[in-house]
């Protein structure tokens, strides 16, 4: 199972429809609603020009040490992406700001994560537009 985070706590997920590898998308038919699992070192680049049908992006943390996924929102965000946006894998709580700062809408975790780190961890950053170096340095 799987745990969603989002500003308001826990919840669990709402999402139905199943998510398409990247490589598949194109054998997908153009114009129907589609979530796209999107690996750390995918280039989002190449969504570009499908970024309007897509509904749901969810893009892979590896480990939580590995930053990429990040960039990854950051650049769809800047790419006009609309959509709804989800970190999955190994997201801790501390990230959780950072992952709100870059574009994510939710993050995925596994209950084992959330056992470690509950609820309360994750909601201690829930505040993520305020706490931030830069408001910090400006006020």
């Amino acid at each position: 199972m799987t745990v969603i985070i989002n500003d308001t706590g826990f919840t669990t997920d709402d999402w139905t429809a199943d998510f398409v590898p990247f490589a598949d998308l194109a054998a997908n038919d153009e114009g129907n609603a589609v979530a796209v699992d999107l690996a750390s070192d995918a280039e989002p680049y190449d969504l570009a020009g499908r970024l309007a049908e897509i509904d749901m992006i969810r893009v892979d943390f590896p480990s939580f040490a590995d930053g990429r996924g990040f960039t990854i929102a950051a650049q769809l965000r800047r790419l006009g992406f609309q959509g709804r946006l989800r970190a999955r894998g190994h997201v801790i709580a501390d990230q959780y700001a950072m992952a709100r700062r870059s574009g994510f809408d939710e993050v995925e975790i596994d209950d084992a994560l959330a056992e470690r780190q509950p609820e309360d961890q994750w909601l201690r950053r829930a505040n993520w537009q305020d706490h931030n170096y830069q408001t910090r340095l400006r006020g």
